[in-house]
C-alpha cells in the first residue's frame, strides 16, 4: 500500500471518522484542508444505484455551473453561413467548415468543446477517431448539436462552464464542481446546480434509491463523505 504524504495525513486528520458533512459543511472543510501550492480542483462522487452494463440505465448529461469550473473554455464551433457567423458573434475560439475539419484530421485539438450544426455533421462525423477518443466529439445527446439559431446559446453556456457527466463502469459519476479559491457560495450554487441536472436525468429503470453516496475532494485531499440527502436537497434551494 502506498504511503501518503505528511500533508495529506494531517488533512485526513480533520475528517471526523463516521461522519457525513452537510454540503455547506464539506464545501467549507474542503477549501480549509487544500493545502497544495497551486489552485487545486474541488471535486464531485456520487456513487449511483444504475447498473452501468444496462443501457436503459445509462446516467448522462450535461450540466451548466453557474460560476463556471475556474478555467477558460475554449470552444470550436464546426458550422458554416450565418451559423458561423453567429458563432464568432457569441464568442466561439475557433470556427469554421472544411478548413476547421482538415485542421482537426491534421491532429489538432487545441479546444476543450466542440459544437457543430447538423447540416455539417455528416462531415464532421470522420473526425470520431480523433475527437471521440478525446471526449470532444459534437453529440446531439449532449446538446453539441444545435440548430443555426441555437448557435449563440450553446457558446454561451459552454464558456460560462458547461460540463458533461456521465457513469463509468463501476456506476459512479466524477465532475469538477470549481476551484478552492471559489467563495463557499459559488461552490455551493454549482454544486445545487449539478445535482438538480444529475437527479433530472435519473433513467426510468434504475429502481430504489438512486444516489448511493456522494463525497467532495479536492486535487490533492482526501474524500469527505456529504450526507446524500441534504446533497440531493441542495438543488431546491
Amino acid at each position: 500500500m502506498a504511503k501518503h504524504s505528511k500533508r495529506y495525513r494531517e488533512a485526513l486528520a480533520l475528517i471526523e471518522e463516521d461522519r457525513s458533512y452537510t454540503p455547506s459543511e464539506g464545501v467549507a472543510l474542503a477549501k480549509k484542508i487544500a493545502n497544495a501550492k497551486f489552485d487545486e480542483t474541488v471535486e464531485l462522487h456520487i456513487r449511483t444505484g444504475a447498473d452501468p452494463k444496462d443501457s436503459e440505465q445509462n446516467v448522462r448529461g450535461v450540466a451548466t455551473l453557474p460560476h463556471g469550473v475556474g478555467k477558460p473554455v475554449r470552444v470550436a464551433v464546426f458550422a458554416q453561413g450565418e451559423a458561423a457567423t453567429n458563432a464568432n458573434a457569441a464568442g466561439a475560439d475557433f470556427v469554421g467548415g472544411d478548413d476547421l475539419i482538415k485542421k482537426v484530421e491534421g491532429g489538432w485539438t487545441d479546444f476543450d468543446v466542440s459544437i457543430a450544426t447538423p447540416d455539417i455533421m455528416g462531415k464532421v462525423g470522420k473526425l470520431g477517431k480523433i475527437l471521440g477518443r478525446k471526449g470532444l466529439m459534437p453529440n446531439p445527446r449532449t446538446g453539441t448539436v444545435v440548430q443555426p439559431q441555437d448557435i449563440a446559446r450553446a457558446v454561451d453556456e459552454a464558456k460560462k462552464g458547461r460540463i458533461e457527466f456521465k457513469l463509468d463502469r463501476t456506476s459512479i459519476i466524477h465532475v469538477p464542481i470549481g476551484r478552492v479559491r471559489f467563495e463557499e457560495k459559488m461552490l455551493l450554487d454549482n454544486l445545487g446546480s449539478l445535482m438538480d441536472t444529475i437527479v433530472r436525468a435519473r433513467p426510468s429503470g434504475i429502481k430504489g434509491q438512486f444516489i448511493r453516496s456522494a463525497y467532495l475532494t479536492t486535487t490533492m485531499g482526501p474524500s469527505i463523505p456529504l450526507d446524500v440527502s441534504a446533497t440531493v436537497e441542495l438543488k431546491q434551494e
